[in-house]
């Protein structure tokens, strides 16, 4: 039999990043902390964490915190159902997206869930094809990804496409691209990418160009805000959905550098497959609302 307080203070290390303030979540002192966890170590026979800078869990330990935070939500249902909702202490869930998400339609599509703060939310914000990895980790109960399989044990819907361009400023273009988009002109004209793991810009150019190009002069800026101001000011051209474009675009201030240097990403909703009333009710929210609001 587990004992679910030492699963609690393993979770709690690695949720809150540290003994210290996982000690203060439990109203528990840090050596009490450890020794739970040592215990339950040694219970199992096996090294849970790696006492890094923050803990990170070994692969036994991402199991059995995983296990916790499935038993914790479906306990968090049961207490909600049976309270009616009053009295219930806050459920969290820790949900896996990637900012484009974030930033446009996803809290509106949730925000009616939001209002009492009987629902809390954890973001964890990474490339719509690396957030799967969380699921399946035991990172998050849910995830928006671009991945259609559901994995073991895992529900998935789909919730909408979003559309992106090749965008820079006229001027950029006259600069960098004076004879059209080529691999030549690609592989050394100023990009703007998300981040290293952001893997849309060089399938576009491969789509368009018929080959592989590895840009040269690139910039990484891990913020939409940011990334669209990087084009919008020319110091570079990239992907941007089109949401975030539409006044520009129509101010003509930012044009597309080719006509099918464009680009569709599918987002879906995975979630545990396990009967759980809030995440249930998150989940129908989440996928009616984004039919309308997921451009």
């Amino acid at each position: 039999m587990i004992d679910y307080k030492l699963l609690e203070a393993l979770a709690m290390v690695v949720q809150e990043g540290g003994f210290e303030k996982a000690a203060s979540f439990l109203s528990l002192t840090q050596s009490a902390v450890s020794q739970r966890i040592r215990l339950l170590e040694e219970r199992t026979g096996k090294v849970l964490l790696s006492r890094t800078s923050p803990p990170q869990p070994t692969d036994a330990g991402q199991q059995l915190i995983k296990h916790y935070l499935q038993v914790r939500l479906l306990e968090d249902g049961l207490s909600e159902e049976i309270s009616g909702g009053h009295d219930a202490m806050p459920i969290r869930f820790a949900l896996g997206i990637n900012a484009d998400s974030l930033s446009s339609w996803f809290l509106p599509a949730i925000g009616d869930l939001l209002h009492d703060g009987r629902i809390l939310i954890d973001m964890h914000v990474d490339d719509q094809e690396q957030t799967h990895k969380l699921l399946r980790d035991g990172v998050v109960v849910g995830c928006i990804s671009d991945t259609a399989s559901p994995m073991q044990g895992c529900k998935v819907a789909f919730l909408g496409t979003m559309k992106y361009r090749l965008l820079a400023r006229p001027a950029f273009i006259a600069k960098w691209f004076p004879s059209g988009l080529t691999a030549a002109s690609a592989e050394y004209a100023p990009a703007v990418i998300f981040n290293r793991k952001d893997m849309l810009h060089y399938k576009i150019l491969q789509e368009v160009l018929g080959t592989a190009v590895e840009p040269k002069a690139v910039h990484y800026v891990p913020s939409n805000e940011q990334f669209m101001q990087m084009i919008s000011s020319g110091y570079a051209y990239g992907m941007v959905p089109d949401w975030q474009s539409k006044t520009l675009r129509k101010a003509g201030e930012v044009v597309e550098v080719h006509e099918r240097a464009q680009g569709s990403v599918n987002h879906y909703w995975h979630c545990w497959n396990i009967e759980s009333v809030p995440l249930n009710t998150l989940s129908k929210l989440l996928v009616s609302r984004a039919k309308t609001l997921l451009l």
